[in-house]
């Protein structure tokens, strides 16, 4: 009988310390695809992380944040144990984020908004070394783009970068009186100037598309440029600036910057101008009989731009469709694929599929 109670009592206290340890157990997970599309995540110290969490939350394409204790030296810690500021663990904001919607480098450029990167262990009214900025990262490839815009702000300023980039080596959950305390308490201390937030919210704008005024066309377009997406003029073939490009990217539209194309539909077909199988969306563009100089022809504009774009033949590749769209290099923009998301376009990378060799 006294065996099977230590058995059970054995179980019992095994089974809490398992519990325990999934609840605080550090995070180490790499970026995933949920079914609400892409998720990734960054971890931000930058002094009390009330406020912390509060600018990132403003920011459109966050997903979620969560506040915590990262790379410190002991297991489970608590808000009064780090407070002893003898843990190494620094007050830190965990940043999951939509990479379509908003970019890393964007984070990475508000997060320096809100803090003094001169600034050794204090930030705002707080001191100690919990209070210490850094970036942490748990994706090894973050780790070229979070050098390159550390690099960036390092140039503005005349004393060294005191912001620590380290992998992410444990991140504990603090406790939920701290998580989104600044919503819960509007009044509560923080070291971010109010304006930063509203800074925040703007700071990554949904997309849209629009024609400009024509003013604002000729002031913004070539006289080429101009000249074939309002006039419908035709460039020279073989001396237009992408009838030979087959990088990887998105082509878009030179008036309004919507996506059309994309480079794995694009063809070398011998015409002398960008020839692709077909558009992203059949919705985006419209089709017009054209009977200029004497023949009868289909021409293709952007809907939203109303720009001449050039013509569609069926003299294409069969096993593509049939179909060649005959496309003015100055009707378009091309994006390269490591350029999109940085320029907006990073939900349409996934279309973009490794050409065969």
């Amino acid at each position: 009988m006294k065996k099977t109670v230590i058995g059970i009592l054995s179980l019992i206290t095994g089974l809490a310390l398992l519990i325990s340890w999934k609840q605080h157990k550090p995070s180490t997970e790499t970026a995933t695809i949920s079914s609400n599309g892409p998720s990734a995540e960054i971890y931000f110290a930058g002094g009390c992380f009330w406020g912390t969490e509060h600018f990132f939350k403003q920011v459109r394409g966050v997903t979620a944040t969560e506040v915590g204790y990262a790379n410190g030296n002991i297991n489970n810690p608590d808000y009064k144990t780090v407070s002893a500021d003898d843990t190494g663990f620094a007050e830190t904001v965990k940043v999951v984020y939509n990479p379509e919607v908003v970019s890393l480098p964007l984070l990475i450029e508000l997060y320096f908004k809100t803090i003094d990167p001169t600034s050794l262990n204090k930030q705002g009214n707080d001191r100690g070394t919990r209070y210490r900025t850094g970036i942490y990262y748990n994706n090894k490839f973050d780790l070229a783009t979070i050098n390159s815009e550390v690099d960036k702000v390092a140039k503005d300023y005349q004393k060294p970068i005191m912001v620590e980039v380290k992998p992410l080596k444990n991140f504990y959950k603090a406790e939920d009186y701290h998580q989104d305390y600044l919503g819960k308490n509007p009044g509560g201390y923080c070291h971010i100037e109010p304006g930063l937030f509203a800074l925040a919210r703007k700071a990554n704008p949904a997309k849209t598309y629009q024609k400009p005024e024509d003013k604002a066309l000729r002031e913004k377009l070539t006289k080429e440029q101009y000249e074939v997406t309002q006039k419908n003029a035709t460039e020279k073939p073989f001396k237009n600036e992408y009838w030979n490009e087959y990088r990887e990217g998105i082509y878009v539209d030179i008036t309004t910057g919507e996506p059309l194309f994309i480079s794995n539909d694009k063809y070398e077909s011998g015409c002398g101008w960008p020839s692709f199988s077909k558009p992203i969306s059949e919705a985006l563009i419209q089709e017009k009989k054209d009977k200029s100089f004497g023949m009868e022809r289909t021409e293709v504009r952007s809907k939203t731009g109303n720009a001449h774009l050039g013509h569609v033949f069926n003299d294409g590749p069969k096993d593509k469709g049939g179909l060649r769209y005959c496309i003015n290099s100055a009707s378009l923009k091309f994006i390269p694929k490591d350029e999109m998301q940085k320029q907006g376009y990073g939900k349409y990378l996934p279309l973009i599929k490794p050409t065969k060799k």
